[in-house]
């Protein structure tokens, strides 16, 4: 027999995390989170999402085991804002048990119902800066910090529950050695030269946080037509740039500005932390923060994690310059491949922006919807 507990204690929701380990133990692709970051993400008094959103995190159980999880999600801001009636469901992992998968979907129709939304989705998180989708192809291949590994049943079983595709992504790899410099560094000279635009580059975080607000309203701002799209409050903006920033190689953060020092454009790389997760394995004590600062200085993979350009500069080149200042800092960093994560298979502007690096899609992700 299956029954659904939903996980609210300190306990419980370290259980609802350590699943996932108990599930990939012995899976070399899968890269674990660190655990105490989990935590924070799913605590109510510390993530601001939880001020526009609300979530339920549900831990399935047969012969008094945990056998499956699920959070079932409304993002408010999408619904009031975005008048878009769904209830979301992400933090998906599951044994290959089909009544399992079945059981945690029916708490997200009940949250659906119960708010009279007109559809669910998933996997997916609070915002576009969470995790997204199932694989549907590259089973092994490593994962990174930025996306969910999950196993090939994860797709029968949806679809076996009626559930459809709705959204698909696309993830690839490219060489760096195989780069041609000279088909941007020709384009990005014309371009500043044009727009009177300038790089700006950073060796200390602490000179990127007066920028870091600009940012987060250009990204609003590029990605706003996407379907997908909630944008990213004021409250957020504090959090991430807590949270995140500082985990980057500050060297790894470009802005593009015009002659008044406004942002136009933005880039984000981090290095690849998977490896340096996978040795954590969740703790950041004793061994964990050396690892991942080793990598954080030393990581020979780079993953591009977000561009974006203001609609005014889209489609006049401002791209090379990006790729020029990216091109000097892994050449000097020793990099030797370069990730993209996750893109909208629909988002054909970001995807012509890599047509000339000789890029191998390498998994294909979707999130599943169904009609309430």
């Amino acid at each position: 027999m299956i029954t659904i507990k939903e996980a609210i204690t300190k306990k419980e929701l370290k259980d609802y995390i350590m699943f996932s380990f108990e599930l990939y133990r012995d899976n070399p692709y899968w890269i674990p989170p660190i655990i105490a970051d989990e935590l924070e993400t799913f605590d109510k008094e510390k993530n601001p999402a939880f001020q526009t959103a609300e979530a339920h995190f549900y831990l399935a159980y047969k012969d008094n085991k945990i056998v499956g999880k699920l959070a079932a999600i409304i993002n408010w801001d999408e619904i009031n804002i975005l008048k878009k009636s769904k209830v979301r469901f992400g933090w998906f992992d599951v044994i290959d048990d089909i009544e399992v998968t079945k059981a945690l979907l029916n708490k997200v129709y009940e949250l659906g119902n119960k708010h009279n939304l007109e559809m669910i989705e998933g996997p997916i998180g609070f915002s576009n800066l969470d995790k997204v989708g199932i694989l549907i192809e590259g089973f092994e291949e490593k994962g990174n910090m930025v996306t969910w590994y999950s196993l090939p049943y994860y797709k029968e079983h949806f679809e076996k529950l009626g559930l459809t595709k709705e959204k698909e992504y696309i993830e690839s790899t490219f060489s760096f050695s195989n780069i041609n410099p000279e088909s941007f560094k020709k384009v990005s000279t014309l371009i500043k030269k044009r727009y009177n635009l300038k790089p700006l580059n950073f060796t200390k975080t602490k000179d990127i946080m007066p920028y870091v607000d600009e940012m987060f309203d250009l990204f609003n701002d590029t990605y706003s037509k996407l379907q997908s799209f909630v944008p990213i409050n004021d409250i957020q903006k504090e959090y991430f740039k807590k949270k995140y920033i500082s985990f980057i190689n500050p060297e790894f953060i470009k802005f593009i500005v015009d002659s008044e020092n406004k942002m136009v454009a933005f880039a984000i790389v981090m290095p690849g932390f998977g490896e340096a997760l996978q040795k954590a394995n969740g703790k950041l004590f004793p061994f964990g923060f050396y690892h991942l600062l080793k990598a954080k200085k030393h990581s020979k993979e780079a993953v591009f994690y977000l561009i974006g350009v203001t609609p005014e500069y889209q489609s006049k080149g401002v791209t090379a310059i990006i790729f020029e200042e990216y091109y000097n800092i892994c050449a000097a960093k020793g990099i030797e491949t370069c990730i993209r994560t996750p893109e909208l298979e629909e988002n054909t502007a970001i995807q012509n922006l890599w047509k000339h690096f000789n890029t191998k899609i390498n998994k294909r992700r979707r999130t599943y919807s169904k009609r309430l």
